[in-house]
């Protein structure tokens, strides 16, 4: 199982460096890799919203009950998983942007784009956006097959 632990982490580690790729393809108008690399706060929220989600990805690894029960080389086969787990990844993707917009423009007195102008916020918008895909990733790993 330790295996199959290691080799989700390593996904989802990667899933999480593309989402953050594509957040600021999506979102153009705030660099978030640029800023968040301004301040030591604003990295250090970058570092634990990470550490989050990955602990989120072990923990529903282990909770799993193919984690135990299948061998290895059924698992990193199981495209089930894996289609469920890129599933996760763009819905995480849709609706993080999508409610950026959204929220934006119902709340015209708090614009989102000044995000932009100071790195902790962006840290804080993308630790926001890890621990919410670390949960995605947790339901989807933890939840029946």
């Amino acid at each position: 199982w330790l295996a199959k632990v290691v080799v989700l982490v390593f996904v989802s580690a990667l899933l999480a460096w593309l989402g953050i790729r594509v957040l600021d393809a999506l979102i153009p108008h705030v660099p978030y890799r640029e800023r968040i690399g301004e301040s030591p706060v604003a990295v250090g929220l970058f570092m634990a919203g990470f550490f989050i989600l990955i602990g989120l990805v072990i923990h529903g690894a282990i909770t799993a009950l193919t984690a135990v029960t299948a061998p290895i080389v059924w698992y990193i086969f199981d495209f089930r998983t894996w289609g469920l787990l890129a599933m996760s990844f763009v819905i995480s993707l849709l609706l993080g942007v999508a409610l950026f917009y959204i929220v934006d423009k119902l709340t015209p007195k708090i614009p989102f784009g000044s995000i932009k102008e100071n790195p902790v916020a962006a840290g804080l918008h993308i630790f926001g956006y890890l621990v919410f895909f670390g949960l995605i990733l947790h339901a989807a790993l933890s939840g029946p097959l």
